[in-house]
Order: structure tokens, then C-alpha cells, then sequence
């Protein structure tokens, strides 16, 4: 979700959107608990045990601008096969509420 979040936009919004993607990033924490490693062919691993679930708040403005990225992605037919789970899990559910 990170790559479709907008980078400019109105000082609320590039403020929401900071929130947002340091809510979505690794705390220092989570970084050490997961140990993440370079592997020989470039990838990366990590302890898939190291953190489970976490819970992020995403507010009704935060929702609004994740929605119109994604809604603009498609339109300008730039939509990628990455961005598929996120459009089911905010998009989908707000035309099923609409229709």
C-alpha cells in the first residue's frame, strides 16, 4: 500500500498520509525482532516468528485518499496485479456499501 499513497496534496493530507505510511513502516523494534538478512541471490528473508498481527488505525480521510489512489491507478490503467488485495479490502467493500 505504501507505493500508491499520494506524495503531495494539501498539508492535511500529506500530513495523514505521513501518519500513515509510519504507521505501516517498521518500528526500530520490529526491525531487530525480525532479523532481516540478505540472501545470495539478492532476496531478503526474515523470522517469519518474529512479530505477528498489528493492528493499524487507518481513519476516514486516510480510507478516502487510499480509495481515489487506487480508483486513479485503474482509471489511468497504471493498476498493477500487487495492488489487487488492497483494492478488494477498501474498494470492494465500498461499492458493495453503495450499490
Amino acid at each position: 500500500m505504501l507505493s500508491i499513497l499520494p506524495r503531495e496534496g494539501t498539508v492535511t493530507t500529506v500530513r495523514i498520509m505521513r501518519e500513515l505510511r509510519d504507521a505501516l513502516s517498521f518500528s526500530e523494534e520490529e526491525h531487530a525482532r525480525l532479523a532481516f538478512r540478505r540472501t545470495e541471490d539478492g532476496g531478503t528473508q526474515w523470522e517469519a516468528d518474529g512479530i505477528g498481527d498489528v493492528d493499524v488505525i487507518i481513519g476516514p480521510r486516510a480510507h478516502t485518499l487510499i480509495c481515489e489512489s487506487l480508483e486513479r491507478l485503474n482509471k489511468e490503467k497504471k493498476f498493477k496485479e500487487d495492488y489487487l488485495s488492497v483494492w478488494e479490502k477498501f474498494v470492494v467493500p465500498k461499492v458493495e456499501v453503495e450499490a
